[in-house]
């Protein structure tokens, strides 16, 4: 007898992420109202990348209206750069920028009746996360100070992800349905042509095969196997609604379960 489960023969399900509540004063961004409808997990920026207290409070709201999981969505205090750049921290500080940011967003979450299910983190942070011992463990030190329940969405097959796992947290391998990837399985770098995906035919196509044989198509053609337990949609990218309803409409035709990572 072997425990392997061939997920051809497995009641699939997907949770389905987008980055939201990036806006900042009187600056807009993303089309989070048209987006809502068609994912299961809300990534709230918290300030420093992006958002503010009125963006915070208005986006956790429009998340408990449609049954939309909320979690924070911590960054390098960036705005100028929109989170994007790499920062040298001293020892501590990356810990303390995260927590900093998930009580931000746990408290607009409790003043609206709601739970915090997850932290994922933005752009650079995110990225140095997957590749960096000090800066993961550091996260994992937040997020287990503050509440070790909550789930952390990591990139799937990352090193972030099997040091979370080992620190006792719950982790959300995720994937990416409108980037490109690289053939040594890391996402591809937006400077490089057609590294954001905008044609939602696309998309679908990739989401299909992503979530039906755990594997995606790099740049280069080769075949990379991603264990993905959510799909990440980028609400910055222009046409971002078209392209999460045309995932919603791909997953629900394929008779995938599309669900919340804390609601299965």
């Amino acid at each position: 007898m072997t425990d392997v489960v061939d997920r051809r023969f497995e009641a699939v399900k997907i949770d389905v992420n987008c980055d939201m509540g990036e806006s900042f004063g009187i600056y807009r961004l993303g089309e989070d109202e048209k987006i809502i409808g068609y994912i299961t997990s809300a990534n709230i920026a918290c300030g420093f990348h992006g958002g503010d207290p009125a963006v915070m409070e208005k986006t956790v709201r429009l998340a408990g209206l449609h049954n939309v999981a909320v979690g924070a969505h911590p960054g390098y205090p960036d705005l100028i750069g929109f989170g994007r750049r790499n920062i040298e921290t001293f020892p501590g500080e990356i810990r303390n920028y995260v927590l900093y940011q998930i009580g931000a967003t746990a408290a607009f979450t409790r003043a609206a009746g709601l739970e915090l299910q997850h932290v994922k983190l933005h752009g650079a942070l995110y990225n140095h996360a997957a590749q960096n011992e000090r800066a993961a463990a550091e996260i994992i030190e937040a997020v287990k100070s503050y509440d070790p329940d909550l789930c952390i969405f990591a990139p799937a097959g990352s090193m972030f992800v099997a040091m979370a796992r080992a620190a006792g947290l719950r982790v959300a391998q995720e994937a990416f349905a409108d980037r490109a990837y690289t053939g040594d399985g890391r996402l591809a770098p937006r400077k490089l042509r057609g590294a954001v995906i905008h044609d939602p035919r696309k998309v679908r196509e990739r989401v299909l095969k992503l979530v039906k044989t755990g594997i995606v198509v790099s740049m280069e053609g080769d075949d990379i196997q991603l264990d993905a337990d959510s799909l990440c949609v980028h609400g910055d990218t222009p046409g971002a609604w078209e392209i999460a309803k045309t995932i919603k409409e791909a997953l629900d035709g394929a008779g995938i379960r599309v669900a919340a990572v804390g609601r299965r």
